[in-house]
């Protein structure tokens, strides 16, 4: 006898990108060098003058949020920065301080045009908690992450001005 039941679903990921889809069959550094290239040039769009800004950034884009860009270093080839949303707990307690997610620190090489996820906080994706001396697994999993970040708040309107907040 042939069962002709639907067959059951699998259960829908808790975020928007499936894991397969997330790494190739086997990542290789010159796969994550072309993802960090267009990283930085996705990073360029949203901060064009980069390498020259100091200070506190704020981007007021069409979804609502500010996304926040904080430059904690700046050498001549090399920009150390923090890159995140901050939302509110919802508990409505005034001394909170809101939650940062995602939360990145990168540092940009720009003479090389790449961008280097040094530490990355979030939830969305199921990365693994420490981020301290990943492999290159982990790096191209963190780095395809900051891409679809990057590209959704490009297209959400995100530009930092050059006047620091």
């Amino acid at each position: 006898m042939v069962n002709l039941a639907t067959p059951a679903r699998p259960p829908v990921a808790p975020y928007p990108w499936l894991e397969r889809l997330l790494i190739p069959a086997r990542p290789r550094v010159g796969d994550l060098m072309h993802l960090c290239e267009e990283n930085y040039a996705r990073l360029r769009r949203l901060a064009p003058d980069l390498p020259r800004w100091r200070g506190d950034y704020r981007s007021h884009g069409a979804d609502g949020m500010d996304l926040h860009l904080e430059i904690i270093e700046q050498s001549r080839y090399t920009s150390l920065l923090r890159l995140t949303y901050f939302f509110p707990h919802g508990d409505d307690l005034p001394h909170r301080l809101p939650q940062a997610d995602p939360d990145a620190l990168l540092r940009a090489y720009h003479d090389a045009r790449q961008v280097e996820i040094l530490d990355l906080r979030q939830t969305a994706l199921p990365l693994h908690k420490d981020y301290r001396s990943p492999a290159l697994e982990a790096k191209w999993r963190a780095n395809l992450f900051l891409g679809k970040w990057l590209a959704y708040c490009l297209r959400r309107g995100h530009r930092f001005d050059p006047e620091p907040h």
